[in-house]
């Protein structure tokens, strides 16, 4: 159990021994695991006792709004007031799922001015927020796997149920795109192995996730294959380009996009994967590798971002024909090692 013995559960477990008001929160555009894992403690704090509140920075898709304690989140955007005073008078904060400031997008500010002790639990790379407990461990699958194992190293196995499985559960399955990457742990499957055992239905799941989009995100998806996506094949890369006016003609919601940028990877001799997606101040781009090519470190070097080494995101400022044009000017600098990925 990777959180044995670890001197701040002991501390985090001693301040939830009392009843308190906590806030959990996730990162801007919440995925799968970012939701997952939000609703997965909520679920367990408040059958603990607390009183509880998950806050995220805005809107999440649709085919993530299934999982239980969905109704309860407060969408910073919506209810900005309200979220606000809830921030500025917890007891406990938990930051799930990102270590950047930025992340936090306009609720950050109100995180940092909060009094509240802070508890990050995240799996990516060099963390950046200061907080009063840090449980930050790359080499799991997923945030919901630290959430999993966290609850177990804080004694409250016995409190999980079938509801937090299925959040839990989620998150796993989504970060590692089905188990197809960033899951050769054996731990993972151990952990996937209990929540089956409270009863989940991991097919419906599926389902829930993977075949629950519109008819126009559907056509959506063809138009970028057919007509978005470029093939470089001497840098063994593939990129797609979504327009704001491309997005307007498809009827475009939050998550449509999502999953778009593996698709490349499909094709054969393919290690390095983008998406750019254009927004009304900035291009939002998504970058995914097989093998040895780091796009984290590619993304942070040029594209102000981060994330895992075969996972990461970034932006541009630059206009979608110019972002482009540093893309494909940047890549023969990384010729050899996207040869060798």
């Amino acid at each position: 159990m990777i959180l044995k013995n670890n001197n701040e559960i002991t501390e985090i477990r001693n301040l939830l021994k009392k009843q308190s008001k906590i806030v959990i929160t996730t990162h801007v555009n919440p995925d799968g695991d970012a939701v997952g894992s939000m609703l997965g403690l909520y679920g367990y704090l408040k059958r603990g006792g607390h009183e509880v509140y998950p806050i995220v920075p805005n809107e999440y898709p649709e085919f993530l709004q299934w999982m239980p304690g969905n109704e309860s989140v407060f969408d910073y955007t919506r209810k900005k007031a309200e979220a606000n005073n809830i921030i500025g008078t917890a007891d406990l904060i938990f930051i799930l799922d990102y270590n950047d400031a930025k992340r936090g997008a306009d609720m950050e500010k109100d995180i940092n001015s909060s009094k509240a002790i802070k508890v990050m639990i995240d799996h990516h790379p060099y963390p950046q927020i200061p907080v009063n407990f840090c449980l930050s461990y790359t080499q799991v699958s997923s945030t919901c796997e630290l959430i999993y194992e966290f609850i177990l190293a804080i004694g409250g196995k016995n409190i999980i149920d079938k509801t937090i499985a299925k959040c839990l559960y989620t998150g796993i399955m989504t970060d590692t795109g089905c188990f197809s990457y960033n899951s050769s742990q054996i731990r993972t499957f151990e952990i996937v192995s209990d929540l089956l055992g409270y009863g989940i239905e991991k097919d419906e799941i599926y389902h829930l996730i993977y075949d629950n989009f519109s008819y126009q995100r559907m056509r959506l998806l063809g138009f970028c294959l057919n007509e978005k996506m470029e093939y470089l094949a001497d840098y063994k890369s593939a990129f797609i380009t979504l327009t704001m006016e491309e997005q307007k003609q498809y009827d475009f919601n939050n998550g449509d996009s999502e999953g778009f940028v593996n698709l490349p990877l499909s094709i054969k001799g393919v290690v390095f994967s983008a998406l750019f997606i254009e927004r009304k101040d900035k291009i939002r781009i998504s970058f995914r590798s097989r093998g040895n090519f780091s796009v984290n470190l590619f993304s942070g070097k040029h594209f102000s971002g981060g994330g895992h080494f075969n996972a990461a995101g970034g932006e541009s400022n630059l206009s979608m024909a110019e972002t482009i044009k540093k893309f494909t000017d940047i890549l023969p600098l990384y010729i050899d090692e996207l040869n060798r990925a």
